[in-house]
């Protein structure tokens, strides 16, 4: 009889706990987020209700170290720093928790695959790290460093993009590794990295940059052997707005942690006026930027939400922390009000989406990615890929006062 009443008993307290479960969940996908909160937190809140879990955004099946969630994460945690909410702590909490083993392993992760972008989600890390002193974040922490200390290199002295890159800068690489080197550096190392981190941000200034329009091409290949290189510069042929947006905001992003008193944090600045420069000439009317970012409407060109983000990201701590005219806040405020009228949807129940976002763009790998005008133009176009989530809430805690 007794084996009897601790069966039901148990069985009682199974149902009661999925019955619980299924109601939470319930309740999250019946959320009514309030159209009177800002931006940056209506968006946090509405990916939250589509995914409790952050490693399900972008549709994941699994948890994963991924620098796109990376990305979400530093935006999570720069709004929990703003609000001081616990809520945005504990789905970035959540997520490091899963994807770091108690000894400090990551998820996933190879250090020989000498891939750039798996240095972005590490970012993340030195909050958490501050937070709970769990020896596990720190010795994950000291991992992504020791790849940077052994990742190859063109031989000029820039990071390649991956191991299966070789020689090639991308623009997109300077913000997946320089950040997380800064910080790092700044942390822990007494800033003895600053001068190799400036030189990343020279060679890419150096080789990338076109003199005819100040915007910066996509990548650069030392070795001018790749098929979309230019066989005289080794530039790639065109201009992709993310591509220039991620420079712009590891810019910012590095000079967060640059001393003042640093002999390359002027030219740091300098660089950041220049592009900055050159990317407001190509702002549409509509406040917004081109995919391919001096296209305009050409054929196929569309106003692309993740680029025009970073590039509001940049204009407006730009401004706030002194390094560009206040003249560009008013372009940042343009800029974020073109994406909140033309770019985003609102549910009844005031989840709000972010639409018109390149999935993904590249060059090279199979199947072969030609950095022409018609391939930039072709990849996917989707809504609420976590390209634009990011930066989106990075961009309104910038201008929201």
């Amino acid at each position: 009889m007794d084996k009897k009443k601790k069966y039901f008993g148990l069985l009682f307290l199974i149902i009661s706990l999925l019955f619980s479960f299924m109601n939470a969940i319930a309740q999250e996908k019946t959320m009514v987020i309030s159209k009177d909160l800002k931006w940056s937190e209506r968006m946090a809140l509405s990916i939250m209700k589509r995914d409790p879990k952050a490693w399900q955004i972008d549709h994941n099946e699994k948890p994963k170290w991924d620098y796109k969630l990376g990305l979400i994460m530093t935006a999570f945690e720069t709004l929990y720093n703003k609000t001081h909410n616990p809520i945005y702590y504990k789905y970035v909490k959540e997520y490091y928790e899963t994807v770091i083993s108690n000894s400090g392993d990551i998820l996933n992760y190879k250090l020989e695959d000498y891939n750039i972008d798996y240095i972005n989600a590490g970012k993340g890390l030195f909050e958490i790290y501050k937070q709970t002193k769990e020896d596990r974040y720190l010795k994950a922490l000291q991992l992504l460093r020791k790849q940077l200390e052994t990742h190859p290199r063109t031989n000029s002295g820039g990071f390649s993009h991956k191991k299966i890159y070789p020689n090639q800068m991308w623009l997109d690489g300077l913000y997946m590794g320089t950040p997380f080197y800064a910080q790092y550096t700044a942390e822990f190392e007494q800033g003895k990295s600053f001068d190799d981190i400036a030189k990343q941000f020279e060679l890419i200034h150096q080789h990338t940059l076109d003199q005819n329009t100040g915007l910066l091409f996509h990548a650069w290949d030392e070795s001018k052997k790749m098929d979309w290189a230019n066989k005289e510069t080794g530039t790639s042929p065109h201009f992709w707005s993310r591509s220039i947006g991620w420079y712009m905001m590891a810019l910012v992003d590095v000079l967060d942690f640059m001393p003042k008193e640093h002999p390359k944090r002027k030219e740091l600045i300098q660089y950041l006026n220049e592009i900055s420069i050159a990317v407001a000439k190509y702002q549409d009317k509509s406040g917004l930027w081109y995919q391919v970012t001096d296209a305009g409407n050409r054929k196929g060109n569309y106003l692309e939400a993740s680029g025009s983000e970073m590039f509001v990201y940049a204009f407006a701590k730009g401004v706030k922390k002194g390094y560009l005219p206040k003249s560009y806040k008013k372009l940042a405020e343009k800029g974020f009000d073109g994406i909140t009228k033309q770019l985003v949807t609102v549910d009844p129940d005031g989840e709000i989406h972010i639409t018109q976002v390149c999935a993904s763009a590249g060059l090279g790998g199979n199947p072969y990615r030609d950095g022409s005008y018609e391939y930039y133009i072709s990849e996917k176009i989707k809504v609420d890929n976590s390209h634009g989530l990011g930066p989106f809430i990075l961009a309104a805690v910038e201008l929201e006062k």
